[in-house]
């Protein structure tokens, strides 16, 4: 994993859902090819389990390669986040406790679940496609599709951990 340069100016988000699999790496993967300017991206899992193929073939179909990502859990980040994304509901509702960050959660359905009875890898693709343009949709409109973020302050502790929805 590539750690990037202290910035005082860009805060750090942390995607975060359960696997680190799937759709958290498609937001690490959009954040990094959209906002890395604006943002360090980072993705992490409450119980991490390797990397999902056809999210990463999903990601390659619009030319971002997330085959050299790592599935890991938040302890294993190499600096404190300013903001936690979850991705899933349960990622949302175990949230390790990370002082100093704001908790957003921003549901998405889960490519995996809802590809479960297809009976092709081009039939479970079309999950995987949707759920990752709604996740390009959502990364693209940050900063501002995230409640508090010109009250945070970047260079400084943010203020205590709050948890809101979208």
């Amino acid at each position: 994993m590539t750690t990037p340069p202290a910035s005082s100016n860009r805060p750090r988000v942390l995607f975060l859902c359960t696997g680190n699999s799937c759709r958290s790496q498609m937001a690490e993967g959009w954040a990094k090819a959209l906002k890395s300017d604006v943002i360090d991206a980072f993705s992490a899992g409450t119980n991490p389990h390797g990397l999902n193929p056809l999210a990463i073939r999903a990601m390659k179909e619009v030319g971002i390669d997330i085959s050299t990502h790592s599935s890991k859990r938040p302890d294993q980040l190499p600096v404190p986040m300013d903001i936690v994304v979850t991705v899933c509901d349960s990622a949302n509702e175990s949230c390790p406790v990370m002082p100093g960050a704001r908790v957003v959660h921003v549901g998405f359905d889960d490519p995996p679940r809802l590809a479960k009875g297809c009976a092709s890898d081009e039939e479970a693709l079309v999950h995987y496609r949707r759920v990752r343009d709604e996740i390009r949709a959502f990364v693209a409109g940050m900063p501002a599709s995230l409640p508090g973020w010109s009250a945070m302050s970047f260079g400084q502790a943010a203020a205590p951990s709050a948890q809101i929805s979208l």
